[in-house]
């Protein structure tokens, strides 16, 4: 039996026989309580995993840094606020679609293969702690520029810069093993009062997730120990990377590898699979 809103029917009662009347406030009620609905909402966010991009995309992690889809996803976390609904995970569904439009990745993102690098200056701390804030910042900037333009020049994305150090990513892992070279001839220029900063580089390819602008996963982390590996100046590459590199690049660069043994008094890498192999960039 058709059901109309109380308040709209406008027939008479004989036209109004085999339709029930129903008012608009049970309407409301209604999709209200649809809306609620804790197996619809587990179905929708069931649905969401098979769309592109991230199927968490809502929360905090997934909506923080720039973009004008994250910016509305937080605008509209703000106005619905925590409470879960059927209208939310649909909202949410369009714009995880929207980002990975934006983004051009699909359902299989983390999949992408990238090259991770990580810059870090050796005992920089001990050095700025002496020199004050103000000879220590022009140091940053004179290393920023430095190392930076190299890194975009090829390719690269700087994804964010902790104090002393970078994290940038690449599309392949030549782009990013040219780019240290150029970064690291470029920081032999850098001076303030005769301190000549050394920077220690560590390089690892794989498929790390994309999160609020932000590179997640265990390949980050694996990137982030090939830096530490580099000691007082070093440019370090995991097995991945080197296994990536087209044979001729290390070869136009004028540079070689040789592998990288742990001192025996050297604490091992924490967070890397056991097998990993590390290389250093030497040049020849």
């Amino acid at each position: 039996m058709p059901l109309v809103p109380a308040d709209l029917d406008d027939s008479d009662g004989e036209a109004d026989q085999g339709r029930r009347r129903f008012p608009r406030g049970q309407i409301s009620a209604l999709v209200n309580a649809a809306n609620q609905r804790g197996d619809l909402i587990g179905v929708i966010r069931k649905a969401r995993e098979n769309l592109p991009g991230d199927p968490a995309f809502g929360d905090p992690l997934s909506v923080s840094g720039p973009g004008g889809v994250r910016a509305v996803a937080r605008a509209a976390d703000k106005l619905v606020g925590d409470s879960p609904s059927a209208a939310k995970e649909l909202g949410l569904g369009a714009l995880q679609v929207w980002q990975a439009m934006l983004e051009r990745m699909g359902k299989g993102r983390g999949n992408a293969e990238i090259t991770i690098m990580f810059t870090d200056l050796v005992a920089f701390s001990s050095w700025s702690l002496a020199a004050g804030d103000e000879r220590t910042l022009e140091l940053l900037r004179r290393v920023a520029k430095a190392i930076e333009p190299p890194i975009v020049d090829r390719g690269g994305q700087v994804v964010k810069r902790m104090g002393d150090g970078v994290m940038a990513v690449f599309p392949s892992a030549d782009r990013a093993v040219r780019a240290a070279v150029a970064a690291k001839e470029n920081l032999t220029a850098v001076a303030i009062d005769g301190y000549r900063p050394q920077m220690r580089m560590g390089l690892h390819t794989g498929t790390p997730r994309e999160i609020g602008g932000d590179w997640l996963g265990v390949d980050v982390t694996i990137a982030a120990r090939m830096m530490e590996a580099g000691g007082n100046g070093n440019t370090m590459l995991s097995g991945a990377t080197l296994d990536s590199l087209h044979p001729e690049t290390l070869e136009e660069l004028g540079f070689g590898v040789k592998s990288y043994r742990r001192s025996f008094f050297a604490a091992p890498l924490s967070g890397v699979p056991e097998d990993l192999r590390i290389f250093r960039l030497e040049a020849e």
